[in-house]
């Protein structure tokens, strides 16, 4: 097989293999994210497509240990009641949403369950009234999980960030009235490495 056709199926395409290896870790070393390398994944988000190139996202990094932990806990505490607030099915159904695995049926008893003691936490928000926002701000995200990955790093997406919203601790992120937490990205060296979930292959439909 000639190196052009190797190219075309992926098989020596450095950006397709980064997709693939990408997984979300829920588990970090304690070692320290050096500030360009954090710099570098900022950048990579920002060169994300965006509707009508509004870019509408803004960072919230948090690299203070002790301000993360406590973040996590308040919106522990918020998550917590809006599981109370579910009947017994949908509160099954929204602890088998956050279990990925038979070791994760420990996940509520974690010490950090929200942000798995990741050294680095980006919140990532977008202007209330931007309809396209949450698309945005997906495919704001997943550049930076991919360069992360591309820098020897890992992540996971976290949407439980948005209830800080709920919780006095928002008032540490300086948010504006007029944005709205749409999503958190963690960022460090990964201590795990979680196997690659069967992708579904029927969901295509070529059409003519």
């Amino acid at each position: 097989m000639s190196n052009s056709t190797n190219e075309r199926t992926g098989l020596l395409n450095e950006v397709i293999q980064n997709i693939n290896n990408r997984r979300a870790v829920r588990k970090f070393k304690s070692k320290t994210v050096e500030r360009i390398l954090i710099e570098q994944i900022l950048n990579a988000g920002r060169m994300a497509p965006s509707a009508l190139n509004k870019q509408p996202w803004r960072f919230y990094v948090l690299t203070e240990k002790e301000s993360i932990h406590s973040i996590s806990k308040e919106i522990a505490k918020v998550t917590v009641k809006h599981v109370a607030k579910l009947g017994i099915k949908e509160i099954v159904k929204s602890i088998l949403h956050y279990i990925h695995s038979p070791k994760d049926f420990s996940f509520f008893s974690q010490s950090d369950f929200v942000f798995h003691d990741a050294p680095v936490v980006i919140f990532v928000t977008a202007p209330n009234d931007n309809e396209w926002a949450p698309i945005d701000i997906g495919m704001c995200c997943q550049n930076m999980m991919l360069a992360a990955k591309s820098l020897g790093l890992d992540s996971c997406p976290v949407g439980l960030s948005k209830f800080i919203e709920e919780t006095k601790m928002v008032s540490r992120l300086g948010l504006s009235k007029k944005e709205t937490v749409q999503l958190a990205v963690l960022i460090g060296y990964g201590d795990e490495v979680p196997e690659l979930k069967e992708r579904k292959k029927d969901n295509v439909v070529f059409i003519n």
